[in-house]
């Protein structure tokens, strides 16, 4: 049962054939029996899952069936601010924040019907490192591994059938790495799509919130739930939300795909490039037109601008905290910050110049085709140590590596990583699928399509 997924278990659920709340129990009994280890939780709210779930019970008996979330148990990224219920953000700075509200994204859950099991562990700030009074999640595929970060807990509880969903932030990749190197499905809609008030800021101008699930139709179940203009984000989109699975079993056929292939395949392991070419030649037999285009030029030298952007604004949303409280901070994020403090307006402005430029040219790369492929992330999960997690930041960290995220981020164009197989040492490799703005559901329509095509989602950890 923990690793059906939403679509499967919504039905039984409104039948009345699978109660939420034998659902919730089973939930709150697999995180016990093996969280200890995977450390994907930061917070488990076991009474006020049952509560949830109870209260689920009584309305769809009496026939008030909220939708496809309705009874389904979901966690969340603790920088979602939850009531009454601490919100870290990764950062013992942050260890006694009790917030006073919901976030709105927790608040669209919650009148959706989901079930919150709890909130889930990441590095600190939503950046690379962690804090070292903090827990580290562990890859559930195999032991000290890397998780994927920032959303690591929300990758590892995923993938291990300890939530149904998950909520993840995406600032520089921060929903793709987890949910590839996982092995699950991540969805970063368009920059907007998604309130982030209540939800703490790494950078304003590029974070992204978002679902890890473990398939394409889930991933839209859920984005239907958190979607829509919210009068407290004035950055939120106006747009209508659409039906997010529209375009669920219409298949691919006539669907132009971006394909370039040295972006895709160079400096890139050869049994993880494969797989993403095998993925594109799915689609290809499914009916779908390859198009040959090219990258942007200016990529390399603009995948250097985001650190600036990033830790400029990383330390203006933690200006009541950095440096007053800097000793408090792990050494990664602090570092982060002193470097965010450092740069100058003129940095700064060149840095979001080049931005611009790059956005520019992915319009043109994108002009005549629907979606854009490519893999998730530049490299399948590896070992990793706690310690070495922790900091400083390291000297060898390249921006190069970011390549197949940041451009998303910077643009705000929505994507989805796709589960499409091992690697030669058996961790999870990805492909991507990125979008022109608004078009979430054209990308669920055509991950759904994968998805039936192949069985790559259907992979589990052997935990």
């Amino acid at each position: 049962m923990h690793y059906k997924t939403i679509s499967e278990l919504a039905p039984l659920i409104e039948s009345g054939e699978l109660s939420p709340v034998d659902l919730t129990r089973s939930q709150l009994d697999r995180i016990e029996a093996l969280d200890g280890t995977l450390k994907s939780y930061a917070t488990v709210t076991s009474e006020l899952a049952i509560e949830q779930a109870e209260l689920a019970q009584k309305e769809i008996t009496n026939g008030k069936y909220r939708g496809k979330l309705h009874g389904i148990p979901i966690a969340v990224k603790d920088l979602c601010d939850t009531a009454g219920i601490r919100t870290m953000g990764g950062s013992a700075v942050f260890a006694d924040n009790i917030p006073v509200e919901d976030s709105t994204v927790v608040t669209m859950l919650r009148e959706a019907g989901a079930v919150m099991l709890g909130k889930l562990n990441m590095t600190e700030g939503a950046m690379g490192g962690y804090n070292p009074k903090l827990d580290v999640p562990e890859n559930p595929w195999r032991k000290s591994h890397w998780a994927g970060a920032s959303s690591s807990g929300s990758g590892s509880a995923t993938a291990a059938g300890l939530a149904y969903g998950t909520l993840g932030s995406d600032t520089g990749g921060s929903i793709r790495f987890p949910a590839a190197v996982c092995g699950t499905v991540g969805l970063k809609p368009t920059w907007g799509r998604v309130s982030r008030h209540g939800v703490m800021n790494l950078a304003e101008s590029l974070d992204h919130v978002g679902p890890l699930t473990r398939s394409a139709p889930d991933a839209g179940i859920m984005l239907q739930a958190i979607s829509g203009f919210d009068p407290n984000d004035p950055t939120s989109l106006p747009h209508e939300v659409p039906n997010m699975l529209s375009e669920v079993g219409k298949g691919v056929k006539g669907l132009k795909i971006g394909w370039d292939e040295a972006y895709a395949t160079e400096d890139m392991e050869s049994s993880f490039a494969q797989a993403v070419f095998d993925g594109v030649k799915i689609m290809e037999s499914l009916g779908a037109e390859i198009v040959a285009v090219q990258m942007p030029k200016i990529m390399r030298e603009a995948m250097a601008a985001w650190p600036i952007i990033c830790s400029t604004e990383a330390a203006a949303a933690h200006a009541d905290t950095y440096p007053s409280r800097a000793d408090e901070y792990g050494p990664f994020f602090r570092q982060w910050l002193e470097n965010g403090t450092a740069h100058t307006a003129t940095e700064y402005a060149n840095a979001h110049n080049l931005r611009l430029k790059m956005n520019g040219e992915l319009r043109n790369t994108m002009r005549d085709i629907d979606v854009l492929a490519g893999p998730s992330n530049a490299k399948a999960s590896y070992p990793v140590s706690p310690v070495g997690l922790y900091g400083p930041i390291p000297t060898d960290r390249k921006p190069w590596d970011s390549r197949f995220t940041v451009p998303f981020d910077f643009s705000g164009l929505p994507t989805i990583a796709l589960p499409c197989g091992l690697d030669h040492t058996g961790m999870p490799v990805s492909l991507q699928f990125s979008g022109h703005h608004l078009s979430e559901p054209l990308l669920i329509g055509a991950g759904d399509a994968f998805e039936r095509a192949t069985d790559f989602h259907n992979l589990h950890p052997p935990i």
